[in-house]
């Protein structure tokens, strides 16, 4: 495997990575704690350093195994997760929401802090919002988050994000079943 360093993190990440997304089970059944688990003791057997989740993930569930099966290995594992998307309406990134979707993933994962945060996939507002990004900031001086970034669906969306100084990482989607 080779690693690489993700951003402005300081974290030194394999190149493959994974996605849990649906690691719990197939399209439309229910979360298989089991079949997660195996999927991430292999990933991490195989090298992978970095998983990426978010609170939407089957409703927490995938941080809880992600963090279940990290917490057991010896190797060093960085978790990204995101938020936001259980918002409604979409565009309502708030202090008390930003805020309470980190204490919601803390709880998930039972951590005390999270290795990287990021929006997801917020609206176009939000990129001109310095009031989230002071928000996450805030949330990194605390000790409850250790890097902050966003998840975007476009390099337009990505180099606006780019303009606040304490981002660490943009992930741009790139799905072979989504070809925007």
């Amino acid at each position: 495997m080779k690693y690489r360093m993700l951003g402005k993190t300081g974290f030194e990440v394999s190149e493959v990575s994974l996605g849990a997304w649906q690691i719990g089970g197939r399209w439309g059944e229910p979360f298989d704690d089991e079949n997660a688990e195996a999927t991430l003791h292999k990933a991490i057997d195989l090298g992978v350093n970095f998983v990426d989740t978010a609170d939407v993930y089957s409703g927490g569930k995938s941080e809880a195994v992600v963090s279940k099966v990290v917490k057991s290995r010896s190797e060093t594992v960085y978790i990204a997760t995101k938020c936001g998307r259980r918002l409604n309406p979409h565009e309502a990134y708030t202090r008390e929401a930003i805020a309470q979707f980190v204490e919601d993933s803390l709880r998930n994962m039972a951590l005390d802090a999270l290795d990287l945060v990021q929006l997801h996939c917020p609206p176009a507002p939000v990129f001109d919002s310095p009031e989230v990004f002071d928000t996450l900031e805030d949330l990194k001086q605390t000790g409850k988050i250790r890097n902050y970034g966003t998840s975007v669906e476009t390099a337009s969306q990505a180099l606006k994000t780019l303009r606040y100084p304490g981002v660490a990482t943009v992930q741009i989607v790139f799905n072979m079943f989504r070809h925007k």
